[in-house]
């Protein structure tokens, strides 16, 4: 297959804005993709060639980026440089670039999608000395082979900005339309793909119907997407939701954790947005190898840190810093020890029991794991159907520093990715948002060089709205928390445009905001804007796709 029919694809679902177009298009897409192409393309879809869950990234800067635009077009790199300042768009500038060079030699593209694809694979596993020219000679490679056209989508494919509006959602509703035009199948595929969090293994099999579907199953090893809880205002409310009687448990101050231990014995730690901290929690690994029975397991978990010397336990921000750090990690063990609470178990010695009834799983859980104290215990749990007893427990956790409480649905099945009305959450009603950084702007006097003034976003489907400004709430100095400093070092490689003081930023890093109210505003694409935010935590172990939708926002304004 011709890279120019990705090419096509990209153009005409950047065209249309309406979501069963843009579903249509890509169906008929998926048909030739099925007889053409590999099942691994499908990725491209999403400016990847891994899976999500892959931590591989292409790691490519916008210098590298100019640089390999400049060796294929002949252009300087400062003319480069000031088109960018101009149209803010690397892909364009390549584009016309490129395009123009093209057009000179009478050139006719000719470029394979298996080579673009094997090149950009490359790109992203490139490590160590002399990286950055090897990455860029498989870059210009592409570039000289490629139309004007061609050029602007490999450049947005590596700067992971593609700009063609497809969620996940217009995925998966696609595959359903491209081998079940005439049956209900969206459904089916999206458990597939919570179960599986590859849309390739979703797409090779839904060629088989909906039986092979059916069958893809979580299995150890491989990254799964949380079940969310639904947030309530009242204990009355919980119970609605989750039946008489419910189990009672603690809302941590931590951060979940997948345990997977596979056939072999190995052990492997995720979190939420699918990264992998194994190798920054080797404390955590000796535990679960010593204090859980069992040859195969996938286990749902929050760990809490503690002091060392108090053994009273830490917020959610001194933690965060052992998920973040990938050095001195003998260090951090020391000063900022853990402890794992289980609350879940969806697969057990080879056998994948996310469907069992919660109950059932609890009890499971319950004989497996040997309780140490401040290592590893099951979460504290009771079950009750007494509103009262549900919210003495509630007012203790409070006093004892927890963030508040869940009640589960004890008849009910594990859902990965979903936010479903299997549990629920309760907390002080502070009200709070995960939203992603957009844009920055650079402070002055003693903050000078850092980026201090946060342009935060919801999101709308693949569109990321802004909702306001926050500047308070990061620490002057690092060891008191997440520092403006330390935010400015993560922010810095994700600038895709400068103006001034003020940087556009490439929307990966989350943080948690409170705000005092939400009010409708003309300033910010969303149409809202939060009134005296304070930013409370950065969330490394969250995505963007785990941040406030438009509609939640909407719902917090009712």
């Amino acid at each position: 297959m011709q890279y120019s029919e990705f090419i096509n694809l990209y153009d005409s679902l950047a065209k249309t804005p309406k979501r069963l177009e843009k579903v249509s298009i890509l169906a008929e897409f998926l048909k030739k993709l099925k007889s053409h192409g590999e099942a691994e393309w499908i990725y491209l879809l999403k400016g990847r060639v891994f899976p999500d869950y892959d931590p591989r990234e292409f790691g490519i800067s916008d210098k590298l980026v100019m640089k390999a635009i400049s060796k294929a077009s002949g252009a300087s790199e400062l003319e480069i440089y000031k088109k960018l300042r101009k149209i803010g768009d690397l892909g364009e500038i390549a584009e016309e670039l490129i395009g123009k060079r093209k057009q000179a030699t009478l050139f006719h593209s000719s470029l394979k999608t298996s080579k673009l694809f094997d090149n950009l694979k490359k790109v992203s596993e490139i490590e160590g000395k002399g990286s950055v020219e090897k990455k860029l000679s498989l870059i210009s490679e592409l570039l000289n082979s490629a139309s004007g056209k061609e050029a602007k989508y490999i450049i947005r494919t590596l700067l992971s900005d593609l700009r063609i509006g497809v969620a996940e959602g217009v995925i998966r509703d696609s595959i359903a339309e491209a081998f079940f035009p005439n049956e209900s199948a969206s459904e089916i595929i999206e458990r597939s793909y919570d179960l599986s969090n590859d849309y390739a293994i979703v797409f090779n099999t839904a060629q088989k119907g909906k039986k092979a579907l059916g069958e893809i199953r979580i299995i150890p090893g491989r990254p799964l997407k949380v079940m969310l809880p639904v947030k309530v205002a009242s204990i009355e409310e919980a119970f609605r939701i989750c039946g008489k009687p419910a189990a009672i448990e603690h809302k941590y101050d931590g951060f979940r954790v997948i345990i997977n231990k596979n056939e072999k014995g190995d052990i492997a730690l995720f979190t939420r947005r699918l990264e992998n901290v194994t190798s920054q929690f080797p404390d955590i690994v000796g535990v679960i190898k010593k204090h859980v029975r069992g040859h195969s397991f996938i286990l749902d978990s929050e760990v809490v840190g503690y002091d060392p010397k108090t053994k009273k336990y830490k917020p959610f921000e001194a933690i965060s810093q052992r998920i973040k750090r990938k050095y001195d990690i003998e260090k951090l063990q020391r000063e900022l020890p853990v402890e794992i609470n289980i609350f879940d178990v969806l697969y057990y010695n080879s056998k994948a029991i996310e469907d069992h009834p919660f109950a059932e799983r609890r009890k499971l859980l319950e004989k497996i794991i040997e309780k140490v104290e401040k290592k590893i215990r099951p979460s504290m749990q009771f079950i009750t159907e007494s509103e009262k007893k549900a919210l003495d427990f509630y007012q203790k956790a409070l006093k004892i520093g927890e963030e508040g409480i869940m009640i589960k649905k004890l008849d009910a099945p594990y859902q990965p990715g979903r936010r479903v009305g299997y549990m629920v959450k309760i907390k002080p009603d502070i009200p709070e948002l995960d939203l992603a950084i957009v844009g920055a702007e650079y402070g002055s006097g003693k903050r000078a060089g850092w980026l201090t003034s946060y342009i935060v976003a919801c999101r709308s489907n693949s569109d990321f709205l802004e909702i306001g400004k926050v500047s308070s709430g990061l620490k002057e100095k690092e060891e008191e928390g997440t520092s403006y400093k330390e935010m400015t070092k993560l922010l810095k490689p994700l600038i895709t445009g400068e103006k001034g003081k003020e940087v556009k930023l490439k929307p990966k890093i989350v943080v948690s905001v409170t705000y005092q109210n939400i009010q409708k505003s003309p300033s910010y694409s969303s149409g809202y804007a939060l009134r005296f935010p304070r930013i409370t935590h950065y969330r490394p172990e969250r995505g963007v796709h785990d941040i406030a939708t438009l509609k939640e926002v909407e719902k917090e304004i009712k």
